[in-house]
């Protein structure tokens, strides 16, 4: 199978969602002939024109709030935000009018609006451009929060999003956004809440979020030198979340950590571990582990940087000293 880039994946879904439906147009900074900062539009300007591909001013409360509105009334638009902390100045949009009004509607109205943007720490991109935020929007009634780690999920994933009823935050990290993979050349969805096995083990459950996917099988490699087989659980949609996958993973090894490089206080780790607590006590062999960034503004500086994200030496870490616990 030919292996593309995971902007090259979802580029490819949203392509062919353009040329099948009329009704999908994008906004953004830069997505018209320039084709967006990480190339996510790349080559549709020629197709579709400034109709469909609209380059906006920095207003990102105004043209979220235009996006919302089209939706309701039936266009399925777009907002291609570049860095997802630009999406800060639109929350108001968002949480009180794009996730609640289908459930203020009784269902009438749908509100199909993707949000997509580049997320996480990296590149110096210091700390107006290295946000995530998920936690925020999973917290929120109403968004489905999408982070994929692949190529091939990044596509089907993005696919399922282009015909979905509900809105969409899609948040892609910069650090893998031109990581090649193997893709199928034909159109295909991944539904939500279908968390993947990135690596079976019996030893430790560890779920993976983003970026730290990647970190975590690398880390998987040392760690079975030492006979420690570790399953990675990459959960793909945060909302709606596989928690059963989860539990199934602890029930077969009796230990959880949760890697995620977002803040620890109210992050998505929290949520997992109150989950499986909750629900899974019985299969734990050991308190329930995280590992996660610093809990501070991103620095600049490339060493600082790298000193706030975990690595693969402090997910080693964190295994061993888990299994002994």
């Amino acid at each position: 199978m030919r292996e593309i880039t995971l902007i090259e994946a979802t580029r490819e879904a949203l392509a062919a969602a353009m040329a099948r439906d009329n009704t999908i147009f994008v906004v953004g900074e830069g997505i018209g002939p320039r084709g967006g900062n990480f190339n996510t539009t790349t080559g549709l300007y020629d197709l579709y024109g400034p109709e469909r591909l609209r380059d906006m001013p920095i207003s990102e409360r105004g043209f979220v709030g235009m996006c919302a509105g089209a939706a309701m009334t039936g266009s399925r638009p777009i907002v291609d935000f570049m860095f997802v902390d630009f999406i800060l100045d639109a929350m108001g949009e968002l949480i009180n009018q794009a996730a609640k009004i289908q459930y203020m509607s009784s269902g009438r109205l749908k509100m199909p609006l993707i949000l997509r943007g580049c997320i996480g720490i990296g590149h110096s991109a210091a700390t107006h451009h290295s946000g995530s935020y998920f936690p925020h929007f999973v917290n929120i009634p109403g968004f489905r929060v999408v982070v994929p780690t692949t190529p091939y999920d990044a596509k089907g994933l993005f696919a399922t999003a282009l015909v979905s009823d509900d809105p969409v935050i899609f948040l892609e990290h910069k650090s893998i956004l031109f990581h090649k993979g193997a893709v199928p050349e034909e159109e295909y969805t991944i539904p939500f809440g279908q968390a993947r096995v990135a690596r079976a083990g019996q030893h430790c459950t560890v779920v993976a979020v983003g970026a730290m996917v990647g970190k975590t099988l690398q880390a998987c490699e040392r760690l079975a030198l030492a006979g420690i087989e570790v399953e990675v659980i990459d959960p793909r949609t945060l909302n709606p979340l596989d928690i059963q996958s989860v539990l199934a993973s602890v029930h077969k090894t009796g230990r959880l950590l949760i890697v995620d490089e977002t803040f620890q206080p109210c992050g998505i780790g929290a949520e997992i571990a109150a989950q499986v607590v909750e629900q899974g006590f019985d299969d734990l062999d050991a308190p329930v582990c995280r590992l996660n960034g610093a809990y501070a503004p991103t620095p600049y500086s490339p060493t600082l940087e790298a000193a706030v994200v975990p690595n693969v030496e402090e997910i080693v870490r964190a295994v061993e000293t888990l299994m002994a616990a």
